[in-house]
């Protein structure tokens, strides 16, 4: 039985690395222990660390004046640190506000600093990604690049005089970014880098002169960088998962995933829409590759196939409780067969199976 996980995360791994991991659970590198069990200040852990660094420089492009650390706390917890570190010159921070991630963003900003919207489409629900041109004297803005739940994603980077975050969780490596146009990214690990329990954060070092000894030693990311992730435990297999899906994406090819990406993004929205029952409701130039929702305007014909899929090894395609309806995350793991074998369900379902 071949089961496709459309879960917006946790989220499908791919095959080779769940193959790896198992290869590797008791005995890594003839160590005689499992990753499981290794101290996280041993050379082959820091090895491990070292790895999954590298591979992600490679990868994204990261030059040497960005930090990559790999901190605990989901992408949440960035919504806390990042006004504590980095909001401490103007004690300001602008928002472009495009969705629900968006929105906990602002709120856990406002305990710390002054924050300011300076474009919503909550308006219009959600359904396109606000244009500028953006001016800003904040101490940084902050976008959420790809939006998990309402499935807009930018395109191009805004362009401000200030530093520039970007939460890129649901994105990351699916497609090539232009690094040094952005001062920080950060990412959850359980959607295109691994399992959860790991937050990769990438931050220009001009930025940590910013951080202040007022707030705790594990919120700085100042400590962490100089202390190389290494301040306290980290989570140590889901960054060792972390490097090996980062070696699954070189060994691929960052060119070819995103080409896949692309593709297989375009076969569901086209499906979509020559569809008489399913509909996306969002602008067509911001749709995301990553989380397409779907609904066909009826909650009971919403639920009746979601059961059909199910019963089709089809699974975790319920929206966002928030959001309702359908959702297929079609993340970097995600095979093409599991997308052809999504259109041919609902080409069925329209045709009146139940």
């Amino acid at each position: 039985m071949t089961v496709y996980n459309f879960s917006a995360g946790p989220a499908v791994l791919p095959a080779p690395v769940l193959l790896k991991a198992q290869s590797e659970l008791l005995d890594y590198e003839n160590s005689g222990q499992s990753v499981f069990e290794m101290s996280h200040r041993s050379p082959i852990f820091e090895s491990i660390r070292d790895a999954a660094e590298q591979s992600l420089r490679r990868l994204m492009s990261i030059p040497d004046t960005y930090s990559v650390l790999f901190l605990q706390g989901g992408a949440t917890l960035q919504f806390t640190m990042l006004p504590q570190n980095l909001a401490t010159k103007t004690g300001r921070v602008d928002f472009i506000d495009t969705g629900g991630w968006s929105t906990k963003a602002i709120a856990d900003a406002k305990l710390y600093t002054s924050v300011n919207v300076l474009a919503s489409s909550a308006d219009h629900g959600y359904r396109f990604i606000p244009e500028g041109p953006f001016t800003s004297t904040a101490d940084y803005l902050h976008i959420t690049w790809n939006n998990t739940l309402e499935g807009t994603t930018y395109q191009t980077p805004p362009l401000v005089d200030v530093p520039l975050v970007a939460d890129v969780s649901s994105s990351i490596l699916s497609e090539p970014l232009p690094i040094e146009s952005f001062d920080m990214l950060y990412a959850g690990a359980q959607k295109n880098l691994g399992v959860a329990g790991l937050t990769v954060v990438i931050v220009k070092n001009a930025l940590l002169d910013r951080v202040p000894d007022t707030i705790g030693a594990y919120l700085r990311y100042d400590i962490h960088a100089k202390q190389r992730s290494l301040y306290n435990t980290p989570p140590t297999f889901s960054l060792y998962m972390t490097k090996l899906v980062l070696e699954w994406i070189e060994e691929t090819g960052l060119e070819t995933i995103a080409a896949r990406n692309v593709s297989q993004a375009r076969m569901l929205y086209e499906a979509i829409d020559q569809s008489h029952l399913f509909h996306n409701h969002v602008g067509v130039k911001d749709r995301s590759r990553m989380n397409i929702p779907f609904s066909t305007g009826s909650e009971s014909e919403d639920a009746a196939f979601l059961n059909f899929a199910a019963s089709h090894d089809l699974i975790n395609l319920a929206g966002h409780r928030s959001i309702g309806g359908m959702r297929a995350s079609l993340y970097n793991a995600m095979p093409t067969e599991g997308v052809t074998a999504l259109i041919h369900i609902m080409h069925r379902f329209e045709q009146g199976e139940r």
